[in-house]
């Protein structure tokens, strides 16, 4: 097993995971405007979306990341007062990744925070395809989508198991009180 490697554009943040394996979260391609909203924020649309205006992601338990340099570069925006907490590094404004509350085992880690080699190292699991393709730039064809139950299906499984096992704790982007560690950004979009 391996773990993945995190950095930000500068490289001013940096990270690891826990240990990976072919098992470990899903891989997914995200079309939705949400996703696509944040990338527009952060103007790193070109870096982060590809021509369908979709989000590499990559969901693991939330206590599997771990930041080892430029914890002050971390900072956090929500779509809405009730949105997902949308972690980035402001020092070259690179998009970490999506949590919801403290309480969730659960991130979202965006693709251009893990470094290339090391995913090729851990050996995931294959991308599952496109998911929210109504929200997509082009027509996604049958072919290329992932399917919505067995994606909904491995998430909430997933997220059962790793709330069981604890996961959600500790936490880099929540305290111990289940609070944010920045203040959010909130755009009420």
């Amino acid at each position: 097993m391996a773990k993945l490697q995190l950095t930000c554009s500068c490289g001013t943040v940096r990270g690891t995971t826990s240990d990976m394996n072919g098992k470990t979260g899903t891989r997914i391609m995200c079309c939705c405007n949400d996703c696509q909203s944040f990338a527009k924020f952060l103007e790193q649309e070109g870096n982060v979306l590809d021509s369908y205006g979709a989000t590499e992601i990559f969901q693991i338990p939330l206590s599997y990341v771990k930041i080892t340099e430029g914890n002050e570069q971390i900072a956090c925006m929500r779509l809405s007062k009730k949105g997902m907490y949308r972690w980035y590094a402001q020092c070259c404004n690179t998009p970490i990744g999506n949590t919801m509350t403290a309480g969730i085992p659960f991130i979202g880690l965006i693709h251009s925070f893990i470094d290339n080699s090391s995913i090729k190292d851990a050996k995931l699991s294959d991308n599952l395809g496109y998911l929210q393709t109504k929200f997509a730039r082009k027509t996604v064809y049958s072919d290329q989508q992932a399917s919505q139950f067995f994606v909904m299906s491995k998430i909430v499984f997933n997220l059962i198991n790793w709330k069981i096992k604890g996961l959600h704790k500790p936490s880099v982007f929540f305290n111990d009180n289940g609070q944010p560690v920045v203040e959010p950004k909130i755009l009420n979009i």
